[in-house]
């Protein structure tokens, strides 16, 4: 099967191109993935500046989104204001999803800033429920409590555990709840066997690819700043371990993107 990039179709379904480190060459990173058969792409907001540089790059370039809300690295009490301003953002037409929102406890240890980092996630939730969006999910580290709100607060919300980094049982339990799983450079590390198994048991219709770009860059470009166009690797390994081509794996992940995200 031919396979070259007009062949096939992906979504890098979270990525950063309002990331400073694009400042310079966006326009080209972005034609860069289109020729490797990147046709639509999220940029994930993780501040009000970044979600607003989101919306402006979603509607900059032809099949690009945005995703709009507070990164659990940057939780601050939310104000009546800030939800004024994620509602007025979220209707808007390249406006996908609520994110990138979640829990990480990687750095954070103390309890306090941990219940700050819960309760502006339930609070964003709520604001998904409200605005009718779905939404994308930092977990680092925090599994079991994002497993517990999602539970109690994210029931009937569309949502995404991005850069998944859970056990199979831990996905099969997001599974239940309706969730779909990204997975990203990551996956192409020599460590990453937990991963891997992840990605050969889970259902297909229940995954997708990205890069987190500039981070985590995927084998062979590991050491080099993520881009879009590095999807590709992603979706390369995801075949390799399923059995399958490149060609399945892209149709797939796209029609799982558009199913979650909504695109057009």
């Amino acid at each position: 099967m031919d396979e070259s990039a007009d062949a096939i179709e992906l979504v890098d379904t979270h990525t950063h191109l309002n990331d400073a480190k694009f400042a310079d060459d966006e326009a080209d990173a972005v034609a860069r993935a289109r020729a490797a058969g990147v046709t639509r792409l999220i940029n994930m907001g993780d501040t009000l500046e970044s979600s607003a540089q989101a919306i402006v790059l979603a509607h900059a370039y032809d099949g690009l989104y945005a995703g709009i809300g507070i990164h659990p690295e940057e939780a601050r009490p939310l104000t009546a204001a800030d939800d004024e301003q994620l509602t007025a953002w979220a209707q808007d037409e390249r406006v996908v999803c609520i994110g990138e929102i979640g829990l990480d406890y990687y750095w954070v240890k103390d309890e306090p800033t941990r219940d700050l980092q819960r309760r502006i996630f339930i609070h964003q939730l709520d604001l998904a429920r409200q605005l009718h969006l779905p939404v994308c999910i930092h977990d680092r580290d925090a599994h079991a409590d994002t497993l517990a709100i999602l539970k109690k607060e994210g029931q009937g919300i569309p949502a995404v555990l991005h850069c998944y980094s859970g056990s199979v049982e831990m996905a099969r339990e997001f599974l239940k709840l309706g969730c779909y799983l990204g997975v990203d450079g990551p996956l192409t590390f020599k460590n990453a066997a937990k991963t891997v198994k992840v990605v050969r048991e889970i259902p297909l219709d229940r995954l997708l690819v990205e890069t987190d770009a500039p981070y985590m860059a995927p084998v062979p470009m590991r050491g080099r700043r993520n881009e879009p166009a590095f999807v590709r690797f992603v979706a390369e390994k995801v075949a390799e371990v399923r059995g399958l081509t490149l060609a399945d794996i892209a149709r797939q992940t796209t029609a799982n993107a558009c199913a979650v995200y909504g695109l057009n």
